[in-house]
């Protein structure tokens, strides 16, 4: 499907990393490995915020027999903290991902990565278009315990008159979704973890519903339990329901949310893209299916109408894909992608009869489509 703007925003190339957090802390060159899956928002001012993951990694992770990645620890008396580099032997590693390595020999699945993330907002025109300021001033970088491998994948909602951000913080203590919070959308509070081990790609709703936040959750595992022969549904991740008094506290819904169909690979594994969005038809829910091929998978961007009161009714969801990835626009960094076949949708804004969408293309950049509102049309419920 085409539309009317459908381009490349920000690429690795456009990222100072002399401004970096990093920056100073290490002995050894780094370089942008992707600028990508970008929150967004629209600030008082009427432009957009994207809020941009930058994995930041090692230029050159296999020296002497070693690969290495970096990780951040705490010192006293210094808030910063500071970056440090870990090798582990080559040999007890699978490199096949470029974005992480397993480590071999372990009794659970272990692995690290092979970039450390930070977020960067970086603000543009209120239609999208154009980069108006990268606010490197305003990085949010790792600064607990629990974030000492990074701080990824951003997703921002506005609820009345507070932002809220959730961002997926990784660690060897846990894999969880921590909150940050905001009265003007660019300076950000940390407040919590809010949702604990592999419980990510959280996404709160733009309104309450009966007095209470509502949020769209991922939980993963390695264990999903059989639908019985003939269901329509297939075992396997699914977008889960929660709902919270004060975005602290999550209670899980008791009925299920977006899940896989049994008829189709090409959602076989499904996650949350964008914050629920109130529409006149119900929430909009742009979300993510993966379809297995290689070792990533093909991953594309699907789109559902949830009920207005009662999330966990899904009254349409197209089979078609919204937004593959686009070669066409990944052209001219060809020579910089180590993935294709990837867009992971993360952000949305309205903007006149339009929808301005932020992506992650192919894990690398950052990719701005805008989608007529009648796409997302269907007859309000009765």
């Amino acid at each position: 499907m085409a539309f009317p703007f459908d381009q490349l925003v920000l690429v690795p190339d456009d990222i100072d990393l002399l401004r970096s957090p990093l920056a100073g802390h290490l002995s050894v060159e780094t370089h942008v490995l992707g600028a990508f899956n970008p929150g967004l928002t629209r600030l008082p001012n009427g432009n957009l915020l994207m809020m941009v993951r930058i994995a930041e990694a090692l230029r050159h992770p296999v020296v002497d027999g070693h690969v290495h990645t970096i990780r951040w620890e705490a010192i006293k008396d210094d808030a910063r903290g500071r970056f440090a580099v870990d090798a582990w032997p080559l040999e007890q590693a699978d490199t096949t991902d470029p974005r992480k390595f397993m480590l071999c020999g372990n009794s659970w699945k272990t692995m690290a990565l092979t970039s450390l993330s930070w977020l960067l907002p970086v603000e543009l025109s209120p239609d999208g278009r154009e980069r108006i300021e990268i606010h490197y001033d305003k990085a949010i970088a790792p600064a607990f315990d629990f974030q000492c491998y990074g701080l990824e994948d951003a997703r921002i909602s506005k609820v009345g008159e507070r932002w809220l951000m959730t961002t997926c913080s990784v660690s060897p203590e846990r894999h969880a979704t921590t909150l940050y919070s905001s009265t003007n959308g660019l300076d950000w509070t940390f407040e919590d973890i809010v949702l604990d081990h592999q419980n990510k790609d959280m996404l709160i709703f733009e309104d309450l519903i009966d007095n209470h936040y509502w949020a769209q959750t991922r939980p993963l595992g390695d264990l999903y339990f059989a639908y019985p022969p003939g269901s329509g549904w297939r075992a396997g991740p699914s977008i889960n329901l929660a709902l919270s008094p004060d975005t602290h506290f999550w209670k899980p819904y008791r009925k299920p949310g977006l899940r896989p169909h049994a008829t189709t690979r090409a959602t076989e594994r499904m996650g949350g893209g964008t914050p629920p969005i109130l529409t006149e038809a119900g929430w909009l829910s742009l979300w993510h299916g993966v379809e297995p091929k290689d070792v990533v998978g093909i991953y594309r961007t699907y789109w559902s109408i949830l009920d207005r009161d009662d999330p966990s009714i899904v009254l349409h969801t197209e089979n078609t894909p919204l937004l593959e990835a686009n070669p066409a626009i990944t052209h001219p960094i060809e020579h910089q992608m180590y993935l294709h076949d990837v867009v992971f949708t993360t952000g949305i804004a309205k903007h006149g009869d339009v929808y301005v969408v932020a992506s992650g293309e192919g894990d690398l950049a950052c990719r701005i489509t805008h989608i007529p509102c009648s796409v997302f049309a269907i007859a309000p419920p009765t």
